[in-house]
């Protein structure tokens, strides 16, 4: 009870630093289970819904499948189901796009109901409808909604509202972000298809590879091409998102919890370190070393079990929140919850064990001494000279220099753990901002250098030739097409996405270094992503075909471009035409604001759309970046004020003789100041690389559709000194007053 009242005691005294041992270890554990809370939230959420939704391993796409294409195919895979995809526009006003799936059994990517009845495919009265487009139109269980495609009307009562595994991320070729009022889709039963149906789209399940399945199909049938479920544009896109978060995972709180520890390893030794005469006392009054082990351990056992504890539990709480917001402005599922690992409890665990243990090392030493020697204060570091004590560069330098070579070269761990500490928090904030920078780059690279245009008139389904040419003409604008075509070569394929325009000065094709470069008459350009990522150069050929098409086209690359945002291809109308395809345009773009009202013109979209459209996009990567440089510069306060303290602790003895002497306080401020600057300054040089690795990781884990270039910026670099020096030099001047209060008999009581 006594060594208890002691240590209740103790941490009254130093409350400052238990606090700041509390703080590093609920930081570390609040980072890291919160961050990697929602993203296995993301997983676990994504993976349950493909599961209960039984979603597609495979979709095969044919003109038509007979049932006999189905038998064979049904003989290797363990579950098969036809659908009939249609684009059509639904009545309403603005006449926006739903993609209609009149589906036979509806065993595979089930629909998922929300409200209303579960999905019924022998129903062919009802329509089970998208919620988030239901939303955003005011659209209800029990209300009709009539459906206009292929010269065909359908009109169906609304049965049921829900999501479906196929469209967790959905955008139109023309668009980054989801416009849930202008697009959306819906489930019908095969039977309410208005005459003999046709089924294109296979949905398949199977145990083998995908390499073994799609070397069966291709010896049982012929078909169009066969689609993956890594490789399906909703599946990979939130895979995508899902990666760059486990990246950020991966990093970030790693750092963390490392910094928290060196941090504790400093705090700890020196604490025991000042109580070193007070473990000689109980030593002396009969206390075994064991005892005094234990009760020392548990200064760093208890505030690190607090603050580990409190993380572990508000981190997921926290964290994931802040995010699903603008993660569900991108993406739809019917739910979004954090998720939970057990690497959570076993890290805090690390860090409560790690406690113990660097809290052992701490005062193992001082316990094995005699009582009398451990009364005694610690007999400081004996320096010898060195090389730069040998050259002539010495006798140059100035007192203030000297003294504090002398001072790391006697307490060189101090100089480590300060160095690491700072390196770290810099590392973490060159990451953040370089990843706002890198983002902000892509934006003014894409809206500023390639796209000149004011507005962007997309067509309807069924637009009138004359009103688009009288548009076209009256806002002195340039036609372009945009679809999305699937691409192949080496034995890889993707869906990506093609530009066909004119020579037009509203687009800018740029190369990697956002140079202004000419796509001849001619050439086929390939994105410059998309040719690393197949291994393609100028010369290679390739295959693709636009989503929807049967004609497959072979094409020879004759020029690579860069595109921050989009990735595929780009030609002019009449080398489209001489790959046999038609120019069939799909917007015109044009530098007037354009607010007439034609049938023709389905929606306008303003450059600064695109660019508002750019910000939701980037929300959840920024909502992270604003994370991580707030706790790095929580940590960097924290890491700089507790290796002060040491610091001024183990100098003591110095800084009071100094005084005896008749050096003034701002003269031994000043002393103190330097080493603090040298130190941070080496830690701040040596984070710099390091913070550029990491940012580099976190974009390359941005997925396919994304080419950053990352960069380093003087303001990046900038914003971290006067951050990080800022902090070092606020703690540096805390310590003016332990100057003045220092007592000055007890520090220099002699070590016999």
């Amino acid at each position: 009870m006594s060594l208890t009242r002691k240590m209740l005691r103790d941490i009254k005294i130093n409350k400052t630093q238990f606090i700041a041992i509390f703080l590093m270890a609920f930081i570390g554990i609040f980072a890291y289970s919160g961050i990697y809370g929602e993203y296995y939230g993301l997983i676990q959420t994504s993976d349950e819904f493909y599961s209960q939704t039984n979603l597609a391993d495979g979709w095969v796409y044919n003109s038509t499948f007979d049932n006999l294409s189905v038998d064979k195919v049904s003989d290797f895979a363990t579950q098969t189901d036809r659908q009939a995809v249609v684009k059509s526009v639904a009545d309403l006003e603005s006449k926006p796009d739903i993609t209609l799936h009149f589906v036979e059994n509806g065993t595979i990517s089930m629909f998922y109901t929300t409200e209303g009845s579960q999905f019924n495919a022998s129903d062919d009265s009802g329509v089970w409808l998208d919620a988030r487009f239901a939303d955003a139109r005011g659209l209800k269980v029990g209300d009709n909604i009539t459906f206009e495609f292929d010269n065909q009307t359908i009109e169906k009562e609304i049965k049921g509202i829900g999501y479906s595994p196929e469209y967790v991320f959905e955008v139109s070729p023309a668009s980054m972000t989801p416009d849930f009022a202008q697009m959306g889709f819906a489930y019908l039963s095969s039977k309410a298809y208005p005459e003999d149906l046709e089924y294109d789209t296979l949905l398949v399940k199977y145990d083998s590879s995908d390499t073994k399945f799609k070397e069966k199909l291709d010896d049982s049938i012929s078909y169009l091409s066969f689609t993956k479920k890594e490789d399906h544009l909703s599946v990979s896109k939130f895979a995508d998102e899902m990666a760059q978060h486990k990246m950020i995972g991966d990093v970030f709180p790693i750092v963390f919890v490392l910094i928290t520890f060196l941090t504790l390893l400093t705090t700890m030794t020196r604490i025991v370190s000042h109580q070193r005469t007070q473990i000689g006392v109980l030593k002396a009054v009969g206390f075994k070393d064991k005892t005094i082990i234990l009760h020392y351990i548990s200064y760093g056992f208890w505030p690190v079990l607090a603050g580990a504890v409190l993380g572990l539990i508000t981190g997921p709480m926290i964290i994931p929140q802040m995010f699903y917001p603008t993660m569900a402005t991108n993406y739809s599922m019917p739910s979004w919850h954090p998720g939970f690992d057990m690497s959570f409890v076993y890290i805090a665990i690390f860090m409560v064990l790690s406690s113990v243990f660097v809290t052992y090392l701490s005062c193992r030493r001082i316990s094995k001494e005699n009582p009398a020697n451990t009364m005694r204060l610690k007999s400081p570091n004996v320096s010898t000279n060195g090389f730069i004590e040998r050259s002539g560069i010495w006798k140059y330098l100035n007192f203030n220099i000297r003294w504090n070579l002398r001072d790391a070269k006697s307490n060189n761990f101090r100089a480590l753990m300060t160095i690491v500490g700072v390196l770290g928090c810099v590392a973490l904030l060159i990451a953040a901002f370089g990843m706002n920078d890198s983002l902000n780059e892509l934006k003014s690279w894409e809206y500023d250098d390639i796209n000149h245009y004011e507005s962007k008139l997309a067509f309807s389904n069924s637009p009138n030739p004359l009103e688009l040419y009288y548009v076209l003409n009256e806002t002195n604008g340039s036609f372009i097409m945009q679809q999305s075509i699937e691409l192949k070569a080496n034995d890889m394929g993707d869906t990506v996405s093609l530009l066909v325009s004119n020579n037009t000065d509203l687009i800018s094709y740029t190369n990697s270094s956002r140079d202004s470069i000419k796509i001849g008459e001619g050439d086929v350009s390939i994105s410059q992503k998309l040719s690393d990522k197949f291994d393609l150069n100028i010369g290679d050929e390739i295959r693709w075909h636009i989503v929807g098409s049967d004609d497959w086209v072979t094409s020879k690359i004759g020029q690579i471009h860069a595109e921050p945002i989009s990735q595929g291809l780009i030609m002019s109308p009449d080398t489209l035409e001489d790959q046999g395809l038609n120019f069939t345009p799909t917007s015109i773009l044009t530098k007037e604001k354009f607010g007439e009202n034609w049938e023709s013109i389905k929606s306008v979209t303003t450059l600064e759309d695109m660019r508002e459209s750019w910000d939701i996009m980037t929300s959840a990567v920024m909502m992270m970046v604003y994370v991580v440089t707030i706790v790095a510069g929580v940590l960097a306060i924290l890491v700089l004020y507790n290796l002060g303290i040491l610091s001024f602790t183990e100098m003591e003895r110095e800084i009071a003789t100094l005084k005896v002497l008749g050096f003034r306080t701002n003269v031994l401020r000043k002393l103190l100041l330097t080493q603090n600057l040298i130190f941070t300054a080496i830690g701040f040089v040596l984070g710099i690389p390091v913070g550029f690795y990491f940012m580099t990781l976190m974009l390359n884990a941005a997925g396919d559709s994304l080419y950053y270039v990352p960069s380093l910026t003087w303001g990046n670099i900038l914003l971290s000194a006067f951050i990080t020096f800022a902090i070092s030099i606020g703690v540096n001047l805390m310590f003016s007053d332990k100057i003045n209060d220092l007592n000055m008999v007890e520090a220099l009581k002699d070590v016999e």
